[in-house]
């Protein structure tokens, strides 16, 4: 049994939703679900009744939720003492954040604790509006967002992070599958499932407007609210195809669903820190050095 499954555990328990709670962990949904899967092993009972619709507590995992807490709350307490010994507790950094980061945002938080120990960096995962206002508030000393807009939020400065890679997912029966890299007018013929705008406007608004570039308005398949949904729709084999995180794509593993690159020119996000024009602590200078080359160190 393993500190991190008992986290997943609770993570899940507390969403009924395996998707939410993967967003919560800042994690890919698969992860969380093998780990979960693993506690339950170990233990010999099943902790929850999943079906396609829906997530519940069975009897053995509402009875194990209240002790799965106490150890949660054990080890933040053995934690929180020994940076009292070391002569203080830990300094707070709240970092709002958002899914999909994956293997770049473990890498700039990875440098930053080796050079920073002292501070503990606690990851919000907000809407982006309450990420950005709660940095100009100083509820979060930084956060990370995706095609930042400064003009809307003028009292804030956006920092350069890096690009995000978007790849195309479709069957791993089709015959684009079977290809290196895709190239945009190759999908023409086929249907688009994208999440609604209002949930993503700059993923949306950048994939359909590539798309018109490439001279073609897609044909749109039913929407759906999650990406593990999207997945599963894609992988029952029916021709349509959708755009995942690079990053995201890595850690997911689904026989029934290929990733491929786009041909060149591809298509990314830009990712930036939001920070207040006013601020400028130490923690903030090392946060905003490391974004420059954060694989390096």
């Amino acid at each position: 049994m393993e500190l991190r499954q008992l986290r997943y555990f609770v993570t899940v328990a507390e969403e009924l939703h395996f998707g939410r709670a993967a967003a919560r962990l800042h994690i890919a949904q698969p992860a969380v679900s093998q780990q979960v899967q693993r506690l339950e092993r170990d233990l010999r009972v099943q902790l929850l009744d999943r079906s396609p619709r829906r997530v519940r507590l069975t009897e053995a995992g509402l009875r194990f939720l209240p002790a799965a807490r106490a150890v949660l709350a054990a080890a933040d307490q053995a934690r929180a003492s020994v940076a009292d010994l070391a002569g203080g507790r830990a300094e707070l950094f709240r970092l709002g954040t958002v899914t999909g980061l994956g293997e770049r945002l473990d890498a700039v938080l990875d440098a930053f604790a080796e050079q920073a120990p002292q501070v503990q960096v606690e990851l919000v995962a907000v809407p982006v509006r309450d990420r950005l206002a709660q940095v100009a508030d100083g509820r979060l000393d930084a956060a990370f967002v995706r095609s930042p807009e400064p003009d809307e939020s003028p009292e804030l400065d956006f920092l350069p992070a890096w690009d995000d890679p978007l790849v195309v997912a479709l069957p791993a029966k089709h015959p684009l599958a079977q290809q290196d890299s895709v190239q945009l007018t190759d999908l023409g013929p086929i249907p688009l499932r994208l999440t609604e705008r209002r949930n993503h406007p700059a993923l949306v608004d950048l994939v359909l407007n590539a798309c018109v570039r490439a001279g073609f308005e897609p044909t749109p398949a039913p929407t759906s609210t999650t990406l593990q949904d999207t997945l599963a729709a894609i992988g029952a084999g029916s021709p349509m195809w959708t755009v995942v995180y690079e990053s995201n794509a890595r850690q997911v593993h689904n026989s029934r669903v290929a990733f491929r690159p786009f041909a060149d020119p591809g298509m990314s996000l830009p990712i930036a820190l939001a920070v207040r024009a006013d601020a400028a602590s130490p923690n903030l200078r090392l946060l905003g050095a490391l974004l420059v080359e954060p694989t390096s160190r």
